[in-house]
């Protein structure tokens, strides 16, 4: 059974000594994850969330980070994964279309430290709960993405598999059946990001909250279906076309997609990236002036335009997943950054102008190229006839383009200094990158 050896990895990674450009991705991804956390606790759903969750506040060891309380582990990480999800700078994993940080690390980090664990477990039990999903979430593209969000789905698995790691290291039944009992309960549809409701960060919460309960439930002995990821009216069966399970298992603890993972370099929809990344490009090699632009052609791959293709976006949710809105603001204010959506921005005349100069249309090679690159080419037309090209393959932040750990720490600090302050917020940066020396429990995440 395919879920045996991938429970059977799982066990033995949870108390692995792993090479240590494996842990250092592990360490990138908390603090990435942190970054997106901190803003996301001043807008919704998150302000709504502590609203709904108010009885079950002020108990439990788990922080509900952002808001200055604590939580039982299920509460805790469906807030935190709500929230961490929710102003769109969380990270990707390209090939399975999946945001693995929301899910996998709220449902872990909520588990440690209600088990009081070290640092070095937490990070285990992260780069175990990665690996597992964004596998598996491979396997299933790209037809899976057609219908449903799979940070919703996949990421049940991957806070599972985390879980599991914490509550029985090195138990590969807990692991398996935790993954079973997590797959079942996979949701998330597509439908979510086409319109203003708060449903899409809430599939990252819902998923770690999954994975907490299916982790705990399968640590006391409650199991899971062992064919579940390939039987007949199974997980693949059922939210794909079908499975290509051999990417799932190629590699499996030799090679760490952990140390692939793309970090976001703009606040919005990551389909939008290669097309901003191509109209920067072309502003600061020939530096025109945008009133001399009279039109703009954006070709990319077939999904950015069904997802992003809105030209009439209202709020700031629909404006995260306009490609016309994102690539026009770059244009004119140099970055796609969270003030990109505020409403003096979203009713800005000049943008809105821009915005009608843009025309998409779908590249058949790069719609199959899709998603192992998220290619763009944007053309830019002047009005004394001067045509200007740029094809980006991958986006800034990629694999192939990371962020360094200067980039990632200025990232952080740009997100998090204004909700926590300069002092506090260099301490806890500096605790991330030294987390595999410390407790959990340790960390300073007021």
């Amino acid at each position: 059974m395919i879920l045996r050896t991938i429970a059977e990895y799982g066990a033995r990674d949870t108390q692995a000594t792993l090479p240590d450009n494996v842990v250092q991705h592990a360490k990138r991804a908390v603090l990435d994850w942190l970054a997106a956390l901190y803003p996301g606790a001043a807008v919704s759903p998150g302000i709504e969330l502590i609203k709904a969750c108010q009885d079950e506040l002020g108990v439990g060891r788990a922080s509900v980070i952002g808001y200055d309380t604590s939580a039982f582990a299920a509460t805790a990480a469906w807030i935190n994964g709500s929230v961490s999800h929710s102003v769109e700078f969380d990270d990707i994993f390209r090939d399975a279309v999946y945001h693995p940080g929301c899910p996998v690390i709220s449902a872990a980090l909520a588990v440690a430290q209600s088990k009081n664990t070290t640092g070095l477990q937490l990070l285990n039990a992260i780069v175990v709960g990665y690996e597992i999903s964004t596998r598996i979430g491979a396997a299933v593209q790209p037809s899976h993405y057609k219908y449903f969000h799979t940070t919703g789905t996949v990421g049940c698995i991957g806070a599972a598999a985390a879980v599991a790691a914490l509550c029985a290291p090195g138990n590969a039944n807990v692991m398996q059946h935790a993954i079973a009992t997590a797959t079942t309960f996979a949701s998330g549809l597509q439908q979510a990001f086409r319109s203003d409701a708060m449903t899409k960060a809430l599939h990252a919460g819902h998923a770690a909250a999954v994975g907490v309960r299916a982790g705990q439930a399968a640590a006391a002995g409650v199991t899971g279906v062992e064919d579940i990821l390939e039987g007949e009216v199974g997980f693949a069966a059922a939210l794909s076309a079908g499975a290509n399970w051999k990417v799932a298992l190629a590699g499996l603890g030799e090679e760490y997609n952990i140390t692939r993972i793309t970090r976001k370099n703009h606040a919005c929809c990551g389909h939008t990236f290669s097309s901003i990344d191509s109209a920067l490009a072309l502003l600061h090699q020939h530096g025109f002036r945008i009133a001399d632009i009279e039109r703009i052609q954006i070709e990319t791959y077939q999904t950015a335009i069904d997802v992003t293709g809105n030209f009439e976006p209202g709020t700031a949710f629909e404006a995260k997943f306009s490609l016309p809105y994102v690539v026009s603001h770059a244009l004119l204010f140099g970055s796609v950054r969270l003030d990109a959506f505020d409403g003096q921005k979203l009713a800005d005349k000049s943008l809105r102008k821009l915005m009608k100069k843009i025309s998409l249309s779908p590249d058949s090679d790069m719609t199959a190229q899709f998603p192992l690159h998220r290619s763009a080419r944007v053309t830019i037309v002047l009005t004394d006839g001067n045509t200007y090209t740029h094809y980006a393959k991958d986006r800034k932040g990629d694999p192939e383009l990371p962020l360094t750990d200067e980039e990632l720490n200025n990232k952080f600090d740009e997100l998090v200094i204004p909700v926590l302050n300069k002092e506090k917020a260099e301490k806890l940066k500096q605790q991330i990158w030294q987390l595999d020396k410390l407790n959990v429990n340790d960390l300073v995440l007021a």
